[in-house]
């Protein structure tokens, strides 16, 4: 696989990692092939190694001495945890935000709010959202949370959302109420439209991966009689 310029090796791993799992090649409990993994990337084990610790660090992975890096438990639950995670952390960013709005971040997003209301094509749509995301981010969040939420981003591939062709119908409406949040200084709107965004991203992550076929159709309940 050629190498990605400007992407830093480990980051190329993790993604690669994350991406099998995505993809049902690697399932919970099956042991990381790091020679595997060297060889399609074409990096050496630094890298590899520097990626199993962010991935343990982020739940995805786990280590056993002398035995190597092991696919943790990987199911509809983890998807939704994974995401909820997420919605709670960027909600206390813009619960920040709506705490304390300052005219110029608020111009920005209302700036991206319109880009997005005037995208409906997805990669446009989602590049507006990713810049509005950061936009509140780099404003009110310490290294700390923004560590957090870095990591949080495990499940929330790029890639997948600059290519999902409904996010201007599906998510355009959690981003207004999150400005208009911020906007009225409602924290608590605020937190909330940030999970329900999130709780909705993993309500479609979910669907693909039963269409990809790494998880099973959830089962339909008995009929009554």
């Amino acid at each position: 696989m050629p190498k990605k310029y400007g992407v830093k090796e480990k980051d190329l791993v993790v993604t690669h990692v994350v991406s099998l799992i995505l993809t049902g090649k690697l399932r919970s409990g099956d042991r990381l092939d790091r020679n595997e993994i060297a060889h399609e990337l074409g990096v050496s084990r630094v890298p590899i190694q520097e990626a199993v610790v962010q991935l343990e660090h982020d739940g995805i992975l786990s280590t056993k001495y002398h035995r190597g890096a092991y696919v943790e438990r990987f199911d509809d639950s983890v998807v939704h945890e994974h995401h909820e995670i997420y919605g709670v952390l960027s909600g206390i960013a813009s619960a920040r935000a709506a705490s304390d709005p300052e005219a110029r971040i608020l111009d920005q997003l209302e700036s991206l709010l319109g880009v997005m209301r005037s995208n409906r094509e997805a990669r446009a749509f989602q590049d507006a959202g990713w810049q509005f995301r950061a936009a509140i981010n780099d404003e009110y969040c310490g290294p700390r949370l923004l560590a957090w939420i870095r990591a949080s981003h495990a499940f929330i591939l790029r890639d997948f959302w600059a290519t999902y062709l409904h996010s201007y119908d599906e998510m355009l409406s959690h981003y207004e109420a999150e400005v208009d949040a911020i906007r009225r200084g409602d924290p608590d709107a605020a937190r909330t439209a940030c999970a329900e965004r999130a709780a909705m991203m993993a309500r479609i992550l979910l669907t693909e991966l039963v269409r990809r076929g790494v998880f099973r159709p959830p089962e339909s309940p008995p009929a009554a009689f």
